[in-house]
């Protein structure tokens, strides 16, 4: 075994794992879940729905096409875009950069979603992150500069952005989809709350691509993801995805889920009314920061103190993500999802005990 990293790429040698803590705490707030599950009364009708699936027999094609045609009439998409499923908007994500070519520079600003730099930097592309402003404001200039100077194939940009929960001003969006040097990729993962989006804005700029995921609805585990774009960027991404990707009780899942989404539009407005309160008890005791997705970032007052906090939390029996160690502008940082009003009660008093 000793001779196995001669042969392993080196982007996979020069990083850890994505790390997911084992276990389940009484109150989990560290990885921007809805905290509420499917109503009983729907859950009967979804295992109903489920029934007569033959899972001896693998996805078919009209499947993924119901559930593509669907998704495009709720999003208003006309005949030239086209859409992808993906097995969570992750593998969307890495097969658009396996669609790329291995010598291509992809960019992002940072700090963002962890998974652009490492799906990018497993596969070899080079990642390039552009620091944002003071306030985690997107620095549009330099994002340019950036473009100019590197030649990307491609710029990520997280709409609303995680860690942050930024959603960044319509005028930065259009100037950036005005540049004609890169593809880029929005990430709506958390248009639920953010209530703002992009998609349509794709009949009008051929080099957008839009990805989209039902995790943060609360439907994490089917894992389900899905991107529209112009049919000239699907047509050639439906060549890198693996054949039967999305499972059969998936597809059933998500169309069932599109026929209650008043229901998950619903528990969206909850979490969103949640946030400011959230957002409002936080502000006496931290710097967080305002947020359009379902957490709120905020750095404690006391330097070096987050391992310290994060224990604590995790003792009381609540998990939140600890994002302190990437440094730079998430030093001394937490992040906390937004849970229930009971949840987000017993968050808010064993922070104020650990503090």
């Amino acid at each position: 075994m000793a001779d196995i990293g001669r042969f392993i790429a080196p982007g996979v040698r020069s990083r850890g794992a994505y790390h997911v803590p084992a276990g389940e705490p009484p109150i989990k707030l560290d990885a921007m879940e809805s905290p509420y599950r499917l109503p009983m009364e729907l859950r009967d009708r979804w295992l109903h729905a489920l029934r007569d699936i033959a899972l001896n027999r693998y996805p078919s094609p009209e499947q993924y096409e119901r559930v593509k045609a669907r998704l495009a009439r709720d999003a208003r998409l006309g005949p030239d875009i086209g859409i992808i499923l993906g097995n969570g908007s992750d593998e969307i994500l890495q097969n658009i950069l396996l669609a790329l070519s291995p010598d291509v520079t992809v960019i992002a600003p940072t700090p963002t979603f962890v998974m652009y730099e490492q799906i990018a930097s497993i596969l070899g592309r080079r990642f390039v992150g552009v620091p944002l402003q003071e306030g985690f404001r997107l620095d549009v200039a330099a994002l340019r500069d950036a473009l100019a100077r590197h030649a990307p194939a491609l710029l990520f940009l997280a709409y609303p952005n995680n860690p942050t929960g930024i959603l960044y001003p319509d005028d930065d969006m259009r100037a950036l989809l005005a540049v004609d040097d890169a593809a880029i990729v929005v990430d709506e993962a958390y248009h639920p709350f953010a209530q703002a989006s992009l998609m349509g804005a794709l009949g009008r700029a051929p080099r957008l691509l839009v990805v989209r995921t039902l995790s943060k609805q609360g439907l994490a585990g089917l894992r389900f993801g899905w991107l529209a774009a112009d049919r000239a960027w699907t047509d050639e991404l439906e060549k890198v995805r693996l054949p039967y990707n999305v499972s059969t009780v998936t597809a059933a899942s998500v169309e069932f889920a599109l026929d209650y989404a008043d229901v998950f539009a619903d528990q969206a407005a909850r979490i969103r009314a949640e946030r400011g309160r959230l957002y409002e008890a936080l502000r006496g005791m931290v710097t967080v920061w305002p947020s359009e997705a379902n957490f709120l970032l905020f750095r404690l007052p006391v330097p070096g103190s987050a391992e310290r906090i994060h224990g604590r939390l995790k003792e009381a029996g609540i998990l939140v993500k600890n994002l302190a160690g990437a440094g730079g502008a998430l030093t001394d940082c937490l992040r906390v999802t937004v849970g229930t009003p009971a949840e987000n009660a017993a968050f808010l008093a064993a922070l104020a005990q650990a503090l």
